[in-house]
């Protein structure tokens, strides 16, 4: 459990990063901007009038008395009408502007979501290598969700809390310039320089928290998907004990940032107290000395007391933003990675007809290393065209990591892998998956029906053309066993199938997609010896017209093929 993660830019530079995304949205946050601080306003001011209202009208001080008060010539009843006015239109303009920043926060949200899985798509299958899934769950899902919190209830409130404060500093500062220098010392503190501190603090811990719940997320979808092996082999005392450890660990995380929190808290309280009586003792001398009047005196001590909702509420951000930060650095990070391998977009449509037009594919003196560990070292091999070509060894041997780079998931490190004469580095992508199909050792089931399943290799087909391929792949019969034949749900994960099922699903995919060049992937690792007869049965009828490179370490699989390699870690012979 590592978690001891450090974001790669400060929090103002992720800031600035992702308000750059709020350009296609700028005149509603404007809008958002202009109810808030109208809004803030009304709330400031209804404050002040009343206080005012009850010191001139009923108290009736000043140096003049009751008639030298502004308020003096209303009468109570419009005093009331405008503080209800103030009071009305103060709810009013908060869920106007509530309503522009979320509507601003879902957008933006759902636009990242598909940045990210755009992001994704250029990222994998390399990405998903080694790489645990429940974090990349974690980061679009909850990270992603947590940047709501950012778009909307934070750059804005930046906003807002900065043009308010600015109106209060002038306001006060009519009554007094040193009133007016101490509010703006005062929202400066509690509004910046607290929360800055506070954040500079808790970047890393946030940074520690999101990596651990991201680890979490992996380890207990790794959990769920393996209960039954660890109820079988009696690991589960060892398996709980781990979740206790990583869900303690998380919890000192999240206490950790907790304190900080509470700090903050005390802190800016302190400060917002400190101000006001700053104000007040400055006022009170002032008008001793006789600089200031006895209105200017209440109106200066009411405004600063009650004007600090804005920069408290932009203060009490921090709290969550360093969490929020964490993520979207983490989002950020992943949109920012650079693929393994880079797609060629340039594709010719009108090719596509040219698909079948397969002449052989060589790999020459290809090596290739997974980080530190060598998998293929100076491989050749030359596959004819209408050949089926078997790769027989041990697992770990490299047999499934050639099929991948002949599907160019990876790059190879030293030579060059050439499909129809051309280098796969240099081939159209689109190009390269319509001349290939891949069946993979573990085939991936979708919540859906078999009929939607099998169709992923073409999206296109029609019924007949998907229940051919079933045909193909010896699959048809069983499926027209089920309740609701091609129309069957197959679960989450095709749970409710087997593996034999499965891999023979995955054939018929490939059979569907129908590319003259044919990868599979131990594609009777699943199957007993009679289905696996029959499924080497139904290749050998349905290849006639194709060329194959069939892998397996069975040596039963490989009586199907026309010529068969050996290889033992890298090499071949």
């Amino acid at each position: 459990m590592s978690s001891q993660v450090k974001t790669r830019r400060s929090g103002v530079r992720i800031m600035r990063r992702l308000i750059t995304l709020v350009k296609p949205l700028l005149p509603v946050m404007c809008a958002a901007i202009f109810f808030g601080v109208i809004g803030y306003l009304c709330a400031i001011f209804l404050t002040i009038l009343a206080g005012y209202a009850i010191i001139y009208t009923f108290l009736g001080i000043g140096a003049g008395g009751v008639s030298s008060g502004i308020l003096a010539s209303l009468h109570p009843t419009r005093i009331f009408a405008i503080l209800l006015a103030l009071a009305v239109s103060r709810g009013i303009l908060h869920y106007a502007e509530q309503y522009c920043n979320h509507f601003i926060a879902f957008k933006l949200l759902a636009m990242i979501r598909n940045q990210v899985f755009a992001a994704l798509r250029k990222l994998c299958p390399a990405k998903l290598e080694g790489k645990q899934k429940g974090n990349l769950i974690s980061i679009i899902t909850t990270d992603i969700e947590l940047l709501e919190v950012f778009y909307a209830h934070t750059i804005s409130p930046i906003a807002i809390a900065s043009l308010t404060s600015l109106v209060m500093v002038l306001f006060i500062g009519s009554c007094s310039v040193w009133a007016g220098l101490t509010a703006f010392l005062g929202y400066l503190t509690v509004g910046a320089i607290i929360p800055f501190c506070n954040g500079r603090k808790g970047a890393e811990e946030g940074m520690r928290f999101r990596t651990a719940f991201g680890e979490m997320n992996s380890f207990v979808l790794d959990s769920l998907r393996g209960l039954d092996e660890t109820i079988q082999y009696e690991k589960g005392q060892e398996r709980t004990e781990d979740m206790s450890a990583r869900s303690k660990q998380l919890g000192n995380y999240q206490e950790a940032l907790s304190r900080l929190e509470g700090g903050q808290r005390s802190v800016t309280n302190l400060a917002v107290l400190a101000c006001s009586f700053a104000v007040l003792f400055i006022m009170i001398a002032l008008f001793r000395n006789g600089a200031v009047s006895s209105q200017e005196l209440v109106l200066a001590v009411i405004s600063m007391m009650g004007s600090f909702g804005p920069v408290i509420a932009l203060s009490n951000l921090s709290n969550n933003l360093n969490q929020t930060l964490a993520s979207g650095e983490r989002v950020l990070s992943l949109l920012e990675e650079k693929p393994v391998v880079e797609e060629i977009a340039d594709y010719d449509e009108h090719e596509a007809d040219k698909k079948n037009a397969f002449t052989g594919a060589d790999v020459k003196r290809v090596s290739f290393a997974y980080g530190e560990e060598q998998i293929l070292t100076d491989y050749s091999l030359s596959v004819s065209p209408g050949s089926i070509i078997g790769i027989h060894g041990a697992s770990g041997s490299g047999k499934s990591t050639l099929l991948k780079l002949l599907m160019r998931f990876w790059d190879v490190s030293k030579g060059s892998i050439l499909v129809s004469g051309k280098n796969v580095t240099e081939t159209p992508t689109k190009r390269l998956r319509d001349t290939e199909s891949y069946v993979t050792q573990a085939t991936h089931l979708f919540h859906d029906s078999i009929a939607n399943n099998i169709a992923i290799g073409n999206p296109n087909a029609a019924r007949n053309d998907i229940i051919e391929a079933a045909k193909q792949a010896s699959i048809h019969d069983f499926i027209m066993t089920l309740p609701n034949g091609y129309d069957t749900e197959v679960g989450e994960l095709g749970d409710t199938l087997s593996g034999g099922e499965k891999q023979r699903i995955g054939i018929a995919r490939a059979f569907l997609h129908d590319a003259p060049f044919l990868l599979l992937d131990e594609p009777t690792s699943n199957l007993d010896a009679l289905n696996e007869g029959i499924i080497l049965k139904s290749l050998r009828k349905s290849c006639q017209k194709k060329t194959v490179v069939l892998v397996s370490h069975r040596a039963s699989t490989m009586n199907l093929a026309d010529v068969v390699y050996e290889m033992d870690h890298g090499r071949i012979s």
